[in-house]
């Protein structure tokens, strides 16, 4: 709860200095310097979270956008291929599990300010098949939770990760500046 008392108090604070931002006639816009209403994503990627008693299947990503970062098993969408289908296929490929029955929690939209845009769908999913193997791609484990490492994961995930995790479904939109979060906006509504 102390955790969720801090992120409200952090988006009180933005909502104040967005409010403040639109009172001296600047759009929000022109504060983060990016346009949702044109957001096109340069790709499209998956995320998959698997439950268990009380835990959650994370890795250590060991190559590619957010390497050195704790995430869970994911990654692009190929072509032709549907969101579940690649939810399924890179949960397989990062940690050597079968997910079944993967259900979409989330809709994530990222804006970098070097360019690179994404949107990413979320899964969950409480029916596997396997035990976690580590991979080229990544080193997974499991993770109380209530003991979720977010100081080591994307700073958006803190917004809406819990959310998630909770069965509610979110739609986000972010804005980085390398690693560094300047913009979250988060919608959260019932599934």
């Amino acid at each position: 709860m102390v955790f969720l008392a801090a992120i409200r108090l952090r988006d009180a604070f933005y909502h104040t200095l967005f409010s403040r931002i639109n009172s001296w006639g600047i759009t929000v816009q022109d504060a983060i310097g990016y346009d949702w209403d044109s957001f096109m994503p340069r790709e499209r990627a998956v995320i998959t979270f698997l439950r268990r008693d009380g835990e959650v299947l994370l890795i250590h990503k060991k190559r590619g956008l957010g390497a050195g970062k704790i995430n869970g098993p994911g990654g692009r969408i190929e072509e032709g291929e549907t969101a579940v289908q690649a939810a399924v296929r890179e949960t397989r490929e990062e940690v050597g599990m079968e997910t079944q029955r993967p259900v979409e929690h989330a809709t994530l939209h990222f804006a970098f300010r070097d360019g690179y845009s994404l949107t990413v769908y979320v899964f969950v999913s409480e029916r596997f098949a396997g035990a976690p193997q580590e991979t080229d791609e990544a080193i997974p484990f499991w993770a109380p939770l209530n003991a979720i490492p977010y100081g080591r994961m994307w700073a958006d995930d803190e917004h809406w990760l819990p959310v998630v995790l909770a069965g509610k479904y979110v739609e986000g939109r972010f804005v980085f500046d390398g690693d560094a979060m300047v913009y979250s906006d988060v919608t959260v509504r019932e599934r």
